[in-house]
């Protein structure tokens, strides 16, 4: 379905960006993998599958670094058809504690780079007059949780970016949406349960359900491949007029 397109995903080297990346890479994607950390692992894998595949260590914080990132990715592969800004860092601290550092670096990271990436990307896609920006928020770009205060600012203003971009390119063949994971096993999640373990005394699956019974009704960590079939279906023939949507996948957490 989408042989011969290009997919940069941000933030790809393991959870839920490697996880879409996967998904687009079964359907005939080339990707284009970013993130820090190991990346010959994440790049066998997406070769394992058939397709074209290259890694660029654009910081995701600095707007030079995303620019030399689009133009080594249509240099590789022509263009990006498909962008999915996914990377993102979190910080938890009460506002009036949160280091303001720390602020900076979770705004830049989980909403301005998305902004980049995508005024970079869309010239060539309106070109073509095809594209796809799938924005990965969170439930948290719907409903707040304490602490949390960068995080949720970032992630709402992601779906404000989301609907401002469908609609400036809603006569088009380019589509923008947003995918709103609940808790997802990633080792950022891992993190908080590990930390929760550590501080109640408890075992970590007993930490895994008490962080699942506090917000998701389902009591089961949505998959990095649950949502990488979301992102495949924004990109097929039926999405074509899915247009600035948020679309939560969180086991009932946002119903509540």
């Amino acid at each position: 379905m989408l042989k011969g397109k290009t997919a940069l995903v941000t933030g790809s080297t393991s959870g839920i960006g490697l996880g879409i990346a996967k998904s687009l890479a079964a359907r005939g994607a080339n990707i284009v993998l970013n993130g820090f950390g190991d990346s010959d692992g994440p790049k066998s894998v997406i070769a394992a599958l058939g397709v074209q595949v290259a890694f660029h260590g654009a910081d995701m914080s600095k707007p030079s670094e995303i620019e030399e990132m689009m133009r080594f990715a249509a240099k590789q592969f022509g263009r990006v058809d498909i962008l999915v800004n996914n990377a993102g860092i979190q910080h938890v601290a009460k506002i009036e504690d949160f280091p303001v550092d720390k602020w900076d670096a979770v705004l830049a990271i989980n909403l301005s780079s998305a902004f980049h990436a995508t005024r970079l990307a869309l010239p060539a896609m309106k070109a073509a007059n095809w594209g796809r920006i799938i924005n990965v928020s969170s439930a948290h770009g719907l409903v707040g949780s304490a602490e949390k205060s960068a995080y949720v600012a970032a992630k709402h203003g992601l779906i404000g970016l989301t609907k401002v971009a469908a609609l400036e390119t809603a006569t088009s063949g380019v589509t923008c949406n947003a995918i709103c994971p609940g808790w997802v096993l990633t080792p950022l999640v891992q993190q908080q349960v590990d930390a929760k373990a550590a501080a109640q005394n408890i075992s970590n699956e007993a930490a895994k359900r008490q962080l699942l019974g506090e917000k998701e009704p389902s009591m089961q960590f949505t998959t990095p491949e649950e949502l990488g079939e979301l992102a495949v279906f924004f990109c097929s023939p039926a999405g074509n007029n899915v247009r600035g949507v948020a679309w939560n996948m969180d086991g009932g957490w946002v119903a509540q």
